[in-house]
Order: C-alpha cells, then sequence, then structure tokens
C-alpha cells in the first residue's frame, strides 16, 4: 500500500478542493494515459487495485507510470467513542485528485492494448476519467 515513509506532522486538516490541477495536467513520461474529470480523494488501495489491474492486462509489456501519490493522512476515532478528547489516529492515507490531473501513464504496447488496460483501471478509481493520447503519438 502507498504512503509516505516519513511526514512532517501526524495529522491534517481536511482542506478545500476547487479550480482545476495547476501541475501534472500534461503527458511526461508516457504515449497514454488516464486523465481526472471529477474532483476527490484517492486513497493508496485504490491506487494499488488500479496498478494492478492496469499491469495484468497490459500482460507485464511495456511501461507503468504512477503520478499521482497519497501523502495526506486521513484521521478516525474508533466506534462508540464519545466526542472530544482530540482527534483521531491517522488510518490510511490520500492523494488529492482534481480536474485535468494525469493519474496514470502507459508506453510501449499498441493503442487498443492501452486503452482496455487504462479503462480496467480506471473502474478502480472514485472519479471519472478520460483516456488520452499524445500529440504527437505515431502507431507503428
Amino acid at each position: 500500500m502507498l504512503q509516505p515513509k516519513k511526514t512532517k506532522f501526524r495529522r491534517q486538516q481536511k482542506g478545500k478542493m476547487k479550480g482545476n490541477t495547476k501541475r501534472g495536467a500534461e503527458l511526461s513520461f508516457g504515449s497514454f494515459g488516464i486523465k481526472s474529470l471529477q474532483t476527490s480523494w484517492v486513497t493508496g488501495r485504490q491506487i494499488e487495485a488500479a496498478r494492478q489491474a492496469i499491469t495484468r492486462r497490459m500482460k507485464r509489456e511495456g511501461q507503468l507510470w504512477i503520478r499521482v501519490f497519497p501523502d495526506k493522512p486521513v484521521t478516525k476515532k474508533p466506534a462508540e467513542v464519545r466526542m472530544g478528547k482530540g482527534k483521531g489516529t491517522p488510518e490510511y492515507f490520500v492523494a488529492r485528485v482534481s480536474p485535468g490531473r494525469i493519474l496514470f501513464e502507459a508506453e510501449g504496447v499498441n493503442v487498443e492494448t492501452a486503452r482496455e488496460a487504462l479503462r480496467l483501471g480506471s473502474q478502480k478509481l472514485p472519479v471519472k476519467t478520460k483516456f488520452i493520447v499524445r500529440r504527437d503519438y505515431i502507431e507503428e
């Protein structure tokens, strides 16, 4: 499961997620990718499930890049605990995803395989996504 090795602070406030993404909106490594169309938190488990689905479909051919990392801790208090007594302990980590963010990139497979693999991966994620191809991509 993806999570940071070390954080400066154990707990974080929820914060607001508004607007489109500023960074990570262009393909940087691969020729194909999936781009987020919604705002959401994506957990480390969801990212790992999507990665497994994509690599299985690609049959370990080509290369895959994960462009999001869960670095925000989400806390939770135990069940049936009274109000007060501070914030709960960190349970899992999430990545903030806003519209336009590239989530995964792939390279080294044909368009049909990449489209199907990234479609299967996007089904594991809590956001609507769109398949994108690099502008200067030429089919061999």
